[in-house]
């Protein structure tokens, strides 16, 4: 272990021109005649937008600069360099919340409910509602070290747990997590409670990934759920796929193109988030979508993020052992807007975790905390309360 250091982002000027040449100099091709701009993957029209955007409106400095408004850290974790932003709120040291992100998601999508959940009465909230913040990247991910070989969720729980605890030094903390982040967070809950000798005393989810051990439907509801289910991931879950068996073939051309990694990521956006009419813009700046795709590129972990998924399998996958559930305190968000991952019913839910706090949220979808952060900051504080 190490003691946490002061890190500030300053990328190079020449690996900022690089890309902005990269994005200049991308050669386009026809689009398909005919079906919606969507119907086969990316947008032309849309990412055409996006390019130009990116090298006429879009300035890395200004965004650097608010990332860096934040305080962010670097520290050494069971010989894995860790990247973390430390926000101590409010509270002053007294109530930890660990916010644990996903692909193809970053730190960033918890930008907009730093100062919410921090500071509350900055924002018209109350003292008692506040959280130290500590938000880290993925390993592989942002400004986190690239490990040698993949590296799992389960892995990353016992990297997150003791950051928490040996390095920032909180006895207990409470955790969130979408994506990946809910895997990562359901393992803490899992393996990492007090009771296990750890410090995850409760978990809040926007995301069920885990499945429980047998994985057999118990009632009509929860068969109907099953089949929209597979249909969902036979949708798009194609990605999965790729990335989980044969994430080095992809890694070779997305670390090539950044026009590639933005429509790879910016699809998923489209796909899995809760949009008017189908306008990915009308949920997210072009900036938002920009810098998000910007932390893969500018330390070209676009790579690393994708053996994240061929880790998940090296682990065993998502399943607790037999007979087994998470038993601490558990909160679920289920947005309307998640149809990727869909939400199970309460039953098969219960079957794998303590269930103590649900909520079925007006809107929203995979990026919660980017797409409705208002929503998101007030649903966390109700789960907390519900303790």
């Amino acid at each position: 272990m190490s003691e946490p250091q002061p890190f500030q982002i300053d990328i190079r000027q020449q690996v900022l021109e690089r890309i902005r040449q990269r994005v200049r100099d991308y050669r386009w091709f026809p689009a398909p005649e005919t079906g919606g701009d969507w119907q086969f993957g990316m947008s032309a029209p849309v990412m055409k937008d996006i390019q130009a955007y990116w090298l006429n409106g879009y300035d890395w400095r200004k965004v650097e600069a608010e990332l860096n408004a934040w305080p962010h850290f670097k520290a050494e974790v069971d010989g894995q360099e860790l990247h973390f932003l430390h926000i101590v709120g409010e509270a002053g040291g007294k109530r930890p919340l660990l916010l644990t992100h996903g692909w193809p998601g970053s730190f960033y999508e918890f930008f907009e409910v730093i100062g919410p959940l921090a500071f509350p009465t900055q924002h018209g909230g109350k003292a008692e509602d506040a959280f130290d913040l500590v938000i880290p990247s993925l390993p592989g991910y942002a400004f986190s070290g690239k490990p040698a070989s993949p590296i799992g969720q389960r892995r990353t729980a016992e990297l997150f747990d003791a950051l928490m605890r040996d390095v920032l030094g909180y006895d207990t903390y409470l955790a969130q997590g979408g994506d990946w982040g809910s895997m990562v967070t359901s393992w803490l809950g899992f393996s990492h409670s007090p009771a296990s000798g750890g410090g995850c005393r409760a978990i809040h989810l926007n995301m069920m990934a885990l499945r429980p051990n047998p994985a057999t439907p118990q009632s009509e509801e929860e068969k109907r759920w099953i089949v929209q289910s597979q249909a969902a991931m036979q949708a798009e879950g194609t990605y999965l796929m790729q990335q989980s068996t044969k994430p080095q073939t992809l890694a070779m051309a997305l670390m090539d193109s950044p026009m590639g990694t933005a429509a790879w990521i910016l699809e998923k956006f489209h796909g899995w988030s809760d949009l008017t009419d189908g306008d990915l813009f009308s949920v997210y700046s072009r900036d938002q979508l920009l810098t998000n795709v910007m932390l893969y590129l500018v330390n070209e972990a676009i790579a690393t993020s994708v053996w994240y998924y061929a880790a998940f399998f090296l682990e065993g996958g998502g399943v607790l052992p037999e007979g087994k559930r998470i038993e601490v305190p558990t909160g679920f968000a289920n947005y309307p807007g998640e149809t990727y991952i869909m939400a199970p019913p309460r039953s098969w839910a219960e079957r794998v975790y303590n269930i103590t706090h649900w909520s079925d949220m007006p809107k929203g979808g995979h990026f919660a905390a980017m797409e409705v952060p208002e929503l998101f900051v007030e649903d966390v504080r109700n789960w907390v309360r519900s303790l």
